[in-house]
């Protein structure tokens, strides 16, 4: 069971609970200290959440104030309430171990740093530079330890330890608990749930390192199945977070890319459990609306036309079809008198919006009209100008007709339905694919038409926001008028020697006075960016129009990229650096894991000989387990004895892979090959592996399906 369901108190006996199988690992000369030492965090962490109760408590009956100091109490608050929260989930299960020093400095690991009552610290926050030992000491490299020791919790109690020795003087003090590594190996083979398992506690030292990687340019993280490269990702969202002040949510934060919502709701407890309640972890389905109903693409060469670049920019050349000036003077009334917009009037008031996105450009071009105006008027207020140029109705029309407002969905609607306008758009295209790309309901979405739609979203801004911003502006124009008349009151009827309300007229109070509370407010798409950093999970499969899409939420280039090139449906030929160079990254950097923690070795040797025929170069690990369990083979027919059977006699979760129609269960999965990407299960069955075709597409389905398994896999074939 996780460290995560604790019992609801602190202990306040020994937090030891070892089986009697363990009996030796109770002796009191090994365990004593940490008794005493935990029984100190014990005591501090019930001080703590009392403590944050009651800060919490006094800053929610507090008054909410106003701007900055608003802000800063809703930032103490939340704070407060992340730090209570992790404190009550875990307890004393905050622990992850030890390490002692050549020197014999005792110092403990914690998910967060806790201290006592003098400041002390009792447990360290294990993304510090301090805690680095714990995790990436070898026997090679040992960083100056004699020993280290895991715990492994359940229900807020250590069920079991595990001691390694650095040193001849840290295998003595230990000896009893001494396993090589023996347990850790089987802790890694326990039984699976519903959501990733917590393994903070077992990261090993060529994982930890990349956790700990600098945050400037793009890292990919290259690793085969079991690897742990999930795993890897996620830590590192949380590192980054607490270590590098410019990835804060104030700074732009963390995006976690996953490749399906399985992942997400599989993933959902790993950065919680780790004190990150800010990243967000979506799909790219989820970072446009239209992505909820998408459906995949039926043909596979429409699918390729659409993940080009090329046709990304194809959106823009299709939005400037929109942006061309008129041609004709518009005269126009005003009470200051008459005037004209001219052929080069309109030109410089386009010129001026260029480069902004689309429809909040109107406003610029708005502004420029104002002024092209206001110069041939004498005495005209902006204010009252901008009402009057927006209610002429031969000035809108011609602005409303070279400039409009457009809608994303409509515009790339109109390209897969009037071709005349997506060859103007792409001009690179064949008659043929021309008319590929041409359906009946141009708008009823599939998934590659998301990254098209997400750069309409970009190009044009949105058309809402604009709105708003004209309201809010005849709302402040309405409250000025309102102020001059009653400032003009006042001071007509001001018969006082200092003539004070005089000072009414000046430009700063005017504007002091303009109440804007209640006025309308657009609120920013949280998910469209930009982001300090973005982690993208399974990236082997993005498109080159996908990859834009996360470009577009990442600026500055600061990436984490996992993936597996032997995992790529649709083939990953040339190497990251060129891959990732042609997307448009320059500063990328490449790590590999090559130690499969999670698969055993009898199932990748049974995969490992059909992904080697369909791509020799795949990064096949090394399995560092071994269940002594072999692949069974059976017939399709056997399906339901052998989950039957298997369910009686074992914990855990199965899933099956392939069997149409299948239903499964709470503890069985029914998943396809891609669905069932980065998860994992105690037990696989893939059921008619060779229904899943031929070439690299079925080679790399088969494989990831096989590789999922983490006790045992069954293949059952027709």
């Amino acid at each position: 069971m996780s460290s995560s369901h604790r019992s609801a108190s602190l202990p306040t006996t020994t937090p030891f609970a070892l089986p009697d199988r363990l009996a030796a690992k109770a002796d009191p000369a090994l365990i004593a200290a940490d008794e005493e030492h935990l029984a100190g965090v014990a005591t501090s962490l019930e001080s703590q959440i009392a403590e944050l109760e009651e800060r919490l408590a006094a800053e929610r009956r507090a008054p909410g104030g106003g701007g900055t100091e608003a802000l800063e109490r809703d930032q103490r608050i939340h704070a407060y309430t992340a730090r209570l929260r992790t404190l009550r989930r875990f307890g004393l299960d905050l622990c992850l171990g030890r390490i002692v020093t050549d020197e014999g400095v005792a110092t403990y690991i914690g998910r967060v740093g806790v201290t006592d009552g003098d400041g002390g610290s009792l447990l360290i926050d294990w993304r510090s530079p301090a805690a680095e030992p714990f995790f990436a000491a070898t026997q090679a490299h040992p960083m100056g330890l004699a020993s280290r020791r895991r715990y492994r919790w359940s229900v807020g109690r250590i069920v079991d330890y595990w001691d390694e020795a650095f040193t001849d003087a840290g295998a003595a003090a230990g000896a009893a608990a001494l396993d090589d590594q023996s347990a850790f190996i089987a802790s890694l083979g326990a039984s699976r749930s519903p959501q990733m398992r917590d393994v903070l506690g077992t990261i090993a030292a060529d994982q930890d390192a990349i956790v700990r990687a600098p945050s400037g340019g793009a890292l990919v993280v290259d690793g085969g199945p079991g690897t742990g490269k999930t795993v890897v990702a996620l830590h590192r969202a949380a590192y980054l977070t607490y270590t590098d002040p410019r990835l804060d949510g104030r700074g732009g934060g963390v995006l976690v890319l996953g490749p399906h919502e399985h992942y997400v709701s599989y993933t959902a407890d790993v950065l919680p459990s780790l004190g990150e309640d800010d990243v967000r972890t979506v799909t790219l389905r989820d970072l446009i609306p239209e992505g909820a109903t998408a459906k995949p693409e039926a043909s596979a060469v429409v699918a390729g036309l659409k993940a080009s670049a090329a046709m990304v920019t194809a959106v823009d050349a299709a939005v400037r079809f929109y942006e061309d000036p008129p041609t004709e003077r518009v005269e126009v009334e005003t009470p200051w008198g008459e005037a004209l917009v001219r052929k080069g009037d309109w030109a410089s008031a386009f010129d001026a919006a260029r480069g902004a996105p689309h429809n909040e450009a109107r406003e610029l071009i708005w502004e420029e009209l104002v002024e092209i105006v206001g110069s041939q008027l004498d005495d005209a207020d902006p204010d009252l100008l901008r009402r009057t140029l927006q209610r002429d109705s031969d000035l809108v029309a011609a602005l409303g007709g070279a400039w409009p407002l457009l809608e994303p969905a409509d515009v790339i609607g109109d390209l897969w339905s009037v071709p005349a306008y997506l060859r103007m758009a792409a001009p690179w295209l064949s008659k043929e694919e021309v008319a590929a790309l041409q359906r009946k309901r141009p708008q009823e979405w599939t998934t590659s038409d998301l990254p098209l739609l997400d750069a309409a979203r970009q190009r044009l801004g949105d058309p809402g926001a604009e709105r708003v911003g004209r309201r809010r502006r005849d709302m402040v124009a309405r409250q000025r008028e309102d102020m001059d008349r009653i400032v003009g009151d006042l001071i007509e009827h001001d018969d006082g020697d200092l003539q004070i309300m005089s000072m009414l007229r000046g430009e700063d109070l005017r504007e002091a006075l303009v109440d804007t509370s209640g006025m309308p407010e657009h609120r920013r798409d949280a998910l469209a960016g930009p982001f300090a950093h973005v982690i993208v999970d399974e990236a082997q499969e993005l498109t080159d129009a996908e990859w834009q899409m996360v470009l577009r939420r990442c600026p500055s280039g600061s990436l984490t990229i996992v993936g597996d090139r032997a995992q790529a449906r649709h083939g990953f030929a040339e190497p990251w650096e060129e891959r990732l160079e042609r997307v448009g990254l320059r500063r990328v950097r490449v790590s590999s894991l090559g130690i499969n923690y999670r698969t055993p070795a009898e199932v990748m040797s049974y995969a490992e000989p059909g992904i080697r025929a369909a791509l020799p170069d795949a990064n096949v690990p090394t399995s560092i387990r071994s269940t002594g369990v072999p692949v069974r083979e059976g017939s399709t027919a056997e399906l339901a004895s052998v989950l039957e059977g298997w369910l009686a006699e074992h914990e855990g979760i199965a899933c099956v892979i392939g069997a149409d129609g299948f239903e499964g269960s709470e503890r069985v999965r029914a998943l396809t090959p891609t669905l069932a990407k980065g998860l994992e299960f105690d037990l696989v069955v893939l059921v008619d592996p060779a229904a899943l075709g031929g070439g690299i597409e079925g080679a790399v389905d088969r494989y990831v399906s096989m590789t999922r398994a983490t006790q045992e896999l069954v293949v059952l074939t027709a």
